[in-house]
């Protein structure tokens, strides 16, 4: 476990979500809500492996017991021919600690596993994923423009955001995001019980200043749209 200073460099950092027509990213039954397709989950696949670590938060880990694995093999190859790790540094944030070491986040690959936690609770959780994962202090509540420094200090140059949505809604009302890919499914769900893409915010990314849309593909039934953050790095 380890304290963090504040600097300027940080990785690029890309988040990637799908959401239905209405903006929601699950419902509230106890299956995970499929929003994409075989065609999707692959292109995801390609695009984790242009990056160097892969970033969700505390409450994902626990809800949709994630692996945030490189699946194909041609693409693990690929990344090893280049000099680099097959899989990728797995990152998550925790302001209450509550954790499972059995978590497949930190059970699958072979790559270092980073814990960012709040103050209050790092020792305790230092304590309880020592054996598979690096706890680092991270402030209170986690700073993330210092966990970016710290990434980019351990060679990270691309991070990916999975979400969920609190991780979302941190990363751009901070003004920390510098690309949004978001596939968006044919139907709606309609469950105010049910997550969002984001929750309320100010966010930078208004009428005023909006994003730029880059590319727009298609990809069965769902649409991906892929959108530049040019405010980010200012």
């Amino acid at each position: 476990m380890s304290n963090l200073e504040d600097v300027n460099d940080r990785p690029y950092v890309l988040l990637s979500c799908a959401m239905s027509v209405d903006g929601y990213i699950d419902n509230s039954a106890p299956q995970r809500l499929r929003l994409s397709n075989a065609a999707d989950f692959d292109r995801v696949d390609a695009v984790r492996a242009t990056c160097d670590a892969i970033l969700v938060g505390a409450n994902t880990i626990r809800s949709d017991d994630p692996r945030l694995l490189i699946r194909s093999p041609a693409r693990q190859a690929q990344r090893v021919a280049r000099g680099k790790p097959a899989q990728l540094t797995k990152v998550t944030v925790t302001n209450g600690g509550e954790l499972s070491p059995d978590a497949r986040f930190f059970t699958t690959g072979e790559e270092p596993k980073l814990v960012y936690a709040s103050s209050a609770v790092a020792a305790a959780v230092s304590d309880r994923l020592g054996k598979v994962a690096e706890v680092i202090d991270g402030g209170s509540p986690v700073n993330l423009r210092v966990l970016l420094s710290d990434l980019f200090s351990r060679g990270v140059r691309r991070l990916m955001v999975e979400g969920g949505s609190g991780i979302h809604t941190r990363f751009l009302t901070a003004g920390l995001a510098d690309e949004l890919q978001l596939v968006v499914a044919p139907f709606l769900v309609g469950d105010p019980s049910a997550p969002r893409l984001v929750q309320p915010g100010i966010f930078p990314q208004s009428p005023a200043q909006p994003m730029r849309l880059a590319e727009t593909t298609r990809i069965g039934d769902v649409a991906l749209l892929r959108y530049l953050i040019g405010s980010a790095r200012g």
